[in-house]
């Protein structure tokens, strides 16, 4: 002891960093435990502690009525306007002079609530979850051609019981990218897990639930072709997917961190940088026990993966759809067509990378090569009504031919009509409505009818037919004669005025 060195009270004190009446302290209940120094080599800690503090005394039980904090935490949950003041004021009403202060109130409820909010550790078996999600920054690449920054997300996935992982830079958080990536990262393990536990991104989750949560029809499909079936983390519970939030934030440190001082020209050049340092992750030591994620992986999980099908899974995104009046649906900004029998019904798209399949109560109904041109449409006849496939049978090649047999004039008509809207087939109407009226009046009428309104500027199919109507075409026509002098007029000088 520092006594036995000849040592005050003061320069023990600062020796052993404390205070001189905590000092003091110690010293009158080292006399009064009759302990002798050196300890006896038997002692425990514990009984030591006893000798010269005694036991502890017990907490002695609140004298004041608490709350029910069962109810009162029920009553914070389910409504988001209820305050714990207002709760604590309702208790000290419900308590007239019985009642604990709102600081001590607070302080019995926050106990309560810390002795609830217990964690189970997880038990994670060898193949079954794999946990996936995004990063929350991006990483930084740049368009060889104008040098233009672009952004990339970070895809994550990690396997439950060997923390092996997976990541890949994508061009955004999109549906098709969410499905490739997952693809992706089954064939880098090798072998599929049973289970896929997302976060309640839409990607995933259509109506989140903590109990039946609606899963996307895209998601759910791909993982069904692996055998795997997809349980979401519950809302707001981090803990049900610690494992990926753990692997998001090592990704974050050991391959984005590492990656910021390098500049990249393509999203595959990034790729390349991240699956390098993927390998260097997953080959690092864990610190607290004697393996690797890669050699755990080789252990654990690699033998309890389900074998991947020997064809490539087809990433297809599906979408609910209503069949548009034009018996065309939209996937992408480009429309698709569906037998006109199905306007007005709701219908499911499936759009693979090559192809476009419209599905209705289970049934394909139709299939288009996909469009990449926004604001493109694809027909096939047999979908349009008969009346509607007779009107598609004049394209305009074939509505200036028939112009041509009637005149010059009639089929310069036409060609104007159809010239003079944004697209020809908006002139489709007037110029099938020019035919129609040449089942009614001669040709040589028509012929007439054209004429003039080339004449007067009145390119349009009501100008011809009021013109036929009105019998206007047979009144000839008085073409301008420049030669003409102008009616004599007292008001009226002449050149000679100005000679």
């Amino acid at each position: 002891m520092h006594r036995d060195l000849g040592l005050g009270q003061r320069e023990i004190a600062r020796a052993l960093e404390i205070g001189q009446s905590t000092l003091h302290d110690y010293l009158r209940r080292w006399q009064e435990s009759g302990l002798a120094w050196p300890l006896e080599a038997d002692l425990s800690d514990a009984e030591l502690e006893r000798k010269l503090f005694g036991k502890p005394k017990p907490s002695k039980p609140p004298v004041r009525p608490l709350p029910d904090f069962t109810r009162i935490q029920e009553e914070l949950r389910s409504n988001k306007h209820v305050s714990l003041q207002l709760l604590w004021e309702e208790y000290r009403d419900a308590n007239p002079g019985s009642h604990y202060s709102y600081a001590s109130f607070w302080r019995y409820y926050d106990q309560w609530r810390d002795s609830q909010d217990v964690v189970m550790r997880q038990e994670h078996v060898a193949g079954e979850k794999l946990f996936v999600d995004w990063a929350g920054p991006k990483l930084t690449w740049y368009d060889p051609k104008t040098g233009i920054a672009q952004q990339a997300s970070l895809f994550v996935a990690v396997l439950g019981a060997s923390n092996y992982t997976y990541a890949e830079a994508t061009l955004d958080e999109k549906m098709e990218r969410w499905l490739r990536a997952h693809v992706n990262a089954i064939e880098f393990f090798g072998g599929a897990p049973r289970l896929f536990v997302p976060d309640n991104t839409r990607t995933a989750v259509t109506k989140p639930c903590r109990y039946s949560p609606e899963i996307n029809t895209s998601y759910l499909e791909m993982a069904r072709y692996y055998g795997a079936g997809v349980v979401p983390a519950r809302p707001y519970k981090p803990r049900d997917k610690a494992k990926v939030e753990v692997g998001v934030q090592i990704a974050e440190r050991w391959i984005m961190a590492s990656l910021r001082h390098r500049r990249f020209h393509s999203l595959g050049e990034l790729n390349e940088a991240v699956r390098e340092l993927l390998i260097r992750l997953n080959e690092r030591p864990f610190k607290k026990r004697e393996a690797s994620r890669a050699s755990a992986f080789a252990d654990q999980d690699r033998p309890a993966l389900q074998e991947v099908p020997p064809e490539r899974y087809e990433v297809a995104i599906w979408k609910q759809a209503r069949v548009n009046i034009d018996y065309h649906v939209e996937y992408e900004r480009c429309l698709y067509s569906v037998p006109y029998q199905l306007t007005g019904k709701m219908v499911e798209i499936a759009a693979t990378s090559m192809t476009v399949e419209v599905l209705h109560e289970g049934q394909r109904v139709a299939s288009h090569q996909r469009l990449r041109q926004p604001h493109t449409v694809s027909t096939v006849t047999e979908h349009r009504a008969k009346a509607h496939q007779a009107h598609a049978a004049w394209p305009p090649s074939r509505l200036i031919h028939w112009a041509q047999s009637v005149g010059p004039h009639t089929a310069k008509l036409v060609e104007q009509i159809l010239a003079q809207q944004t697209h020809p087939e908006m002139g489709y109407r007037g110029c099938l409505g020019l035919l129609r009226l040449a089942e009614k009046y001669t040709l040589a009428r028509m012929e007439a009818a054209a004429e003039r309104c080339l004449l007067t500027n009145a390119i349009s199919y009501k100008s011809a037919r009021n013109i036929l109507v009105n019998a206007v075409d047979r009144v000839p026509i008085e073409k301008p004669d420049s030669a003409r002098q102008a009616a004599g007029h007292d008001n009226i000088r002449g050149a000679n005025y100005y000679g």
